[in-house]
């Protein structure tokens, strides 16, 4: 494991995790820990958190996003359904990036704070 954790700023931590709590159960990913107000984090390990950002504003990294590894391509799709209707904005419908392998499906969305995620499966 190259990476302990993955952090990101929300402006809204509440609307955030409600909104995390919705698209990554579509990838069995499921918050681990709640700091009521603060933060939360997913997975096993507290691999991923999105909560009140240090600095006092969330902000969007440009050129950077996260990516989580879905179960299948199915997962993918429900993720970005769900995401879009939750709020988030298409970066790039479901469908397969043969350019990221032969196998490489996933949808890339922009979350209520404006980061980049994705969903993969390959």
């Amino acid at each position: 494991m190259i990476l302990n954790h993955v952090s990101i700023g929300a402006s809204d931590v509440v609307a955030a995790v409600s909104f995390y709590d919705s698209i990554l159960s579509t990838l069995n990913i499921t918050r681990s820990h709640y700091i009521e107000n603060v933060a939360a984090a997913y997975g096993d390990n507290f691999e991923f958190w999105v909560g009140s950002p240090c600095e006092g504003k969330a902000t969007s990294s440009n050129g950077s996003h996260i990516a989580f590894s879905a179960p299948d391509i199915a997962a993918v799709d429900k993720f970005y359904t769900i995401a879009i209707a939750l709020g988030a904005s298409c970066e790039g419908k479901p469908g397969l990036r043969p350019e990221y392998g032969e196998s490489y499906y996933a949808a890339f969305v922009r979350d209520l704070d404006g980061n980049k995620i994705e969903a993969v499966s390959m």
